[in-house]
């Protein structure tokens, strides 16, 4: 689970590496591909909520979410 108070994002984990990094990347099918994303996908929009820098992600790490209108090619210079 993650918010945002004030001006920090606050990520809450469990305890348990496995489920850390189930959380974090998301769920996998058996071919390797992400059949759930994690919440990692989620950070990127998340700073840019904060005023924070408009940060890029490798897509085949991880695809970063953004609503539409979030996404550097629909916003306003």
């Amino acid at each position: 689970m993650g918010v945002i108070r004030k001006q920090a994002l606050i990520l809450n984990l469990p305890g348990q590496p496995k489920s850390i990094k189930e959380t974090l990347e998301g769920v996998k099918a058996d071919d390797g591909s992400v059949s759930v994303p994690g919440i990692f996908a989620s950070v990127p929009y998340c700073i840019q909520l904060l005023d924070g820098p408009y940060v890029e992600t490798a897509p085949e790490v991880v695809a970063a979410f953004r609503p539409k209108s979030a996404r550097r090619e629909n916003m306003s210079s």
